[in-house]
């Protein structure tokens, strides 16, 4: 099987590049390698690299750039994820699984019926192992950008980019009515409730900083499925 890691450094060809001891211990005792072997390697700022291990020990490895491939795995419509806070293990799912499916960025928010509580003191260590979370996942689906995980504190504090849609069940835009467009998007924001939904005033909020409400679908999905199932059906049309 072919090996493929994320480093997060600045990588120009015919460079020897440092690989922190996580990496090294993977590639050594998971996947067996050792000197000589080649993998590809990517910085999430586009493109890859194929790359020849010089070193490995416990403590770190190296490798030499020998190959920079400008290969490109990104929707070409680029989807931000808003993702209302959620018990930690869901949010971990919506990380993973919508970053496989080609998701651009991720905003973890506090909300009125949110399940997560993340105090200032715990938020850098949480973030930290949600964005190692993002890494891993982009690392294995191949993508070639690495899509970055914001904490919110307050929906007011929402960054919104392009064409933007609050899921909602009710009273709300298809999402047939909306898929044709979706062809002329350059970035579009999705943003999913918490496990009780969003409030009437959230939404209200939402709809004022120019969200449209849309439902995708006459089922009601659970909030750690919503975003995977949305980005699966705009990479089917884009």
């Amino acid at each position: 099987m072919h090996c493929r890691i994320y480093l997060n450094a600045k990588l120009e060809l015919h460079a020897l590049v440092d690989v922190d001891s996580d990496q090294a211990k993977y590639l050594k005792q998971v996947m067996r390698l050792q000197a000589g072997d080649v993998i590809t390697v990517f910085n999430g700022q586009g493109g890859e690299f194929k790359a020849e291990i010089t070193a490995l020990a416990k403590d770190g490895g190296q490798c030499m750039l020998l190959e920079f491939s400008d290969v490109n795995r990104e929707l070409p419509c680029r989807v931000h994820i808003i993702q209302a806070a959620n018990r930690s293990e869901k949010i971990e799912t919506v990380l993973q699984k919508a970053t496989e499916m080609g998701a651009a960025s991720f905003q973890v928010v506090s909300s009125e019926r949110a399940t997560l509580n993340l105090p200032e003191n715990k938020r850098k260590k949480r973030l930290q192992r949600w964005q190692k979370i993002v890494s891993e996942a982009a690392e294995q689906s191949e993508r070639t950008v690495m899509p970055n995980v914001q904490w919110v504190d307050k929906l007011v504090a929402l960054e919104n980019r392009g064409e933007c849609f609050v899921l909602h069940p009710r009273d709300a835009l298809l999402w047939q009515d909306i898929r044709a467009d979706v062809l002329g998007f350059e970035d579009m924001t999705l943003a999913v409730g918490p496990e009780g939904g969003w409030s009437n005033q959230e939404l209200q909020l939402l709809q004022s900083q120019g969200f449209k409400a849309l439902m995708f679908g006459q089922r009601i999905m659970r909030t750690e499925t919503a975003a995977p199932a949305l980005l699966a059906a705009i990479q089917a049309v884009v």
